[in-house]
Protein backbone atom coordinates (compact mmCIF):
# COMPACT_ATOMS: atom_id res chain seq x y z
CA UNK A 1 0.00 0.00 0.00
CA UNK A 2 1.40 3.40 -0.94
CA UNK A 3 2.10 6.03 1.72
CA UNK A 4 -0.54 8.31 0.19
CA UNK A 5 -3.26 5.68 0.66
CA UNK A 6 -2.31 5.27 4.32
CA UNK A 7 -2.35 9.00 5.10
CA UNK A 8 -5.22 10.38 2.98
CA UNK A 9 -8.84 9.46 3.62
CA UNK A 10 -11.97 10.74 1.88
CA UNK A 11 -15.72 10.60 2.51
CA UNK A 12 -18.91 12.49 1.71
CA UNK A 13 -21.54 13.78 4.11
CA UNK A 14 -24.80 15.70 4.17
CA UNK A 15 -23.31 18.18 6.68
CA UNK A 16 -22.23 21.61 5.47
CA UNK A 17 -18.49 22.36 5.31
CA UNK A 18 -18.80 24.64 8.36
CA UNK A 19 -20.49 21.85 10.35
CA UNK A 20 -17.79 19.37 9.33
CA UNK A 21 -14.97 21.65 10.43
CA UNK A 22 -16.69 22.56 13.70
CA UNK A 23 -17.29 18.85 14.38
CA UNK A 24 -13.64 18.01 13.60
CA UNK A 25 -12.37 20.58 16.10
CA UNK A 26 -14.76 19.28 18.76
CA UNK A 27 -13.98 15.62 18.03
CA UNK A 28 -10.20 15.95 18.20
CA UNK A 29 -10.30 18.23 21.27
CA UNK A 30 -12.29 15.52 23.13
CA UNK A 31 -9.79 12.73 22.39
CA UNK A 32 -7.75 11.57 25.34
CA UNK A 33 -4.01 11.49 25.82
CA UNK A 34 -1.83 11.35 22.77
CA UNK A 35 -4.76 11.49 20.30
CA UNK A 36 -5.99 14.97 21.19
CA UNK A 37 -5.32 17.69 18.60
CA UNK A 38 -6.08 21.39 18.63
CA UNK A 39 -6.63 23.99 15.87
CA UNK A 40 -3.55 25.67 14.51
CA UNK A 41 -4.74 27.12 11.18
CA UNK A 42 -8.17 27.31 9.61
CA UNK A 43 -10.14 28.72 6.72
CA UNK A 44 -13.68 28.24 5.42
CA UNK A 45 -12.53 25.04 3.71
CA UNK A 46 -10.03 23.43 6.12
CA UNK A 47 -8.68 23.13 9.63
CA UNK A 48 -5.14 22.10 10.54
CA UNK A 49 -4.78 20.71 14.02
CA UNK A 50 -1.64 19.87 15.96
CA UNK A 51 -1.38 16.98 18.41
CA UNK A 52 1.18 15.59 20.82
CA UNK A 53 4.67 15.43 19.40
CA UNK A 54 3.72 17.91 16.68
CA UNK A 55 1.54 15.43 14.76
CA UNK A 56 -0.55 17.27 12.17
CA UNK A 57 -4.16 16.45 11.24
CA UNK A 58 -5.74 18.27 8.29
CA UNK A 59 -9.47 18.11 7.56
CA UNK A 60 -10.81 19.79 4.42
CA UNK A 61 -14.49 20.15 3.49
CA UNK A 62 -15.64 21.24 0.03
CA UNK A 63 -19.31 21.68 -0.92
CA UNK A 64 -20.56 19.56 -3.79
CA UNK A 65 -23.90 18.88 -5.41
CA UNK A 66 -26.10 18.09 -2.39
CA UNK A 67 -23.14 16.80 -0.38
CA UNK A 68 -19.86 17.86 1.16
CA UNK A 69 -16.65 16.13 0.17
CA UNK A 70 -14.39 15.64 3.19
CA UNK A 71 -10.69 14.81 3.10
CA UNK A 72 -8.55 13.93 6.10
CA UNK A 73 -4.77 13.74 6.05
CA UNK A 74 -2.41 12.69 8.81
CA UNK A 75 0.56 10.43 9.33
CA UNK A 76 -0.13 8.87 12.73
CA UNK A 77 -3.79 9.71 13.53
CA UNK A 78 -5.32 7.65 10.70
CA UNK A 79 -7.57 5.60 12.99
CA UNK A 80 -8.87 8.76 14.68
CA UNK A 81 -9.63 10.34 11.28
CA UNK A 82 -11.59 7.21 10.32
CA UNK A 83 -13.50 7.39 13.63
CA UNK A 84 -14.28 11.06 13.02
CA UNK A 85 -15.58 10.25 9.52
CA UNK A 86 -17.86 7.61 11.07
CA UNK A 87 -19.55 10.36 13.11
CA UNK A 88 -20.58 12.33 10.01
CA UNK A 89 -24.10 11.93 8.63
CA UNK A 90 -24.14 9.99 5.36
CA UNK A 91 -25.39 11.46 2.11
CA UNK A 92 -29.04 10.41 1.52
CA UNK A 93 -29.28 7.62 -1.06
CA UNK A 94 -31.36 9.78 -3.45
CA UNK A 95 -28.63 12.43 -3.58
CA UNK A 96 -25.85 9.87 -3.88
CA UNK A 97 -27.48 8.09 -6.83
CA UNK A 98 -28.28 11.29 -8.74
CA UNK A 99 -24.57 11.97 -9.21
CA UNK A 100 -24.00 8.52 -10.69
CA UNK A 101 -26.68 8.73 -13.36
Amino acid sequence: MSQRNRTLQETTTSHSPAEVLRSAKDFFARQTGIYAAFPEQESKAHVTMRGQGGEEVVIAAIPGSGETKVTGSTYLFGQQVARFFATLAPVPLAVATEGGE
